[in-house]
């Protein structure tokens, strides 16, 4: 596995069926993996947020999650190509597919009530021999501990965090020695795709790292201003990378 350094942060150059076969050697080597995407908005946090910081550069495998980490590498000669792009969607899609197939138990953590029931159902519904040892929704701060007991407690192999940066990150950082796991990773909005809530963007725009634009379209009123923000700050820092 090549690891590069992009922006302070550790990059791991796998494809998803690399990615896909590294977590599952270690599952069957019951040794615990903690696992994370990189896009532009968390690339741009970490650089102020000491925590976050941590948090990512001390996961076991670092995907990137988005072109613009793509474009951006390249601007600067480094040798990450497009198919080094790991979206965490796609991830989660092929890890639930690997749990059912081996017979791996998985946890749902975060959304609302409504979003983490429906990903449930909707997960078995479409995977009926899938295993899911419990789910439980991302409002639980006044009481972590009954929710890391939940989960060590459910025999679960696989944990998937569906909670806003940088909160999920800390959180398995936090208590990745209790959780009783061998694989977590953050999905963000994952559950909510899954859910049927909000739709994904179709395939030519992921493939040409227009997604941000789609969810702008989906959700103006929230997000013009992040991406608007997040994309200056992140050409900033390229620009100011390239003249070093």
């Amino acid at each position: 596995m090549k690891r590069i350094k992009f922006l302070n942060c550790n990059l791991d150059l796998l494809n998803i069926d690399e990615t896909v076969n590294f977590i599952d050697d270690k599952i069957q080597k019951n040794q615990f993996i903690q696992q994370v995407v990189v896009n532009v908005a968390k690339i741009i946090n970490l650089q102020k947020d000491t925590q976050l910081f941590k948090s990512v550069n001390d996961s076991d495998l670092i995907n990137i999650d988005g072109m613009g980490i793509i474009y951006g590498a390249n601007f600067l000669k480094l040798d990450v190509k497009k198919e080094h792009k790991v979206s965490g969607i796609d991830l989660f899609y092929s890890l639930i597919n690997l749990s059912k197939d081996k017979g791996y138990k998985i946890f749902l953590l975060g959304a609302s009530e409504e979003v983490i029931k429906l990903t449930n159902d909707n997960l078995l519904s479409k995977y009926p021999n899938l295993k899911i040892a419990g789910y439980h929704h991302g409002y639980f701060w006044n009481d972590e501990e009954k929710i890391v007991q939940k989960i060590k407690n459910s025999g679960s192999q696989l944990l998937f965090v569906a909670i806003t940066s940088p909160k999920k990150e800390n959180f398995i950082n936090k208590w990745k020695k209790d959780l009783n796991v061998n694989f977590v990773m953050g999905v963000g909005g994952t559950f909510d795709i899954v859910a049927g809530k909000i739709k994904r963007a179709p395939v030519w725009m992921q493939n040409n790292g227009l997604e941000w634009v789609y969810r702008i379209i989906q959700e103006p009123k929230r997000m013009w201003k992040r991406y608007l923000v997040t994309n200056t700050k992140y050409l900033f820092f390229l620009i100011k990378e390239k003249l070093n």
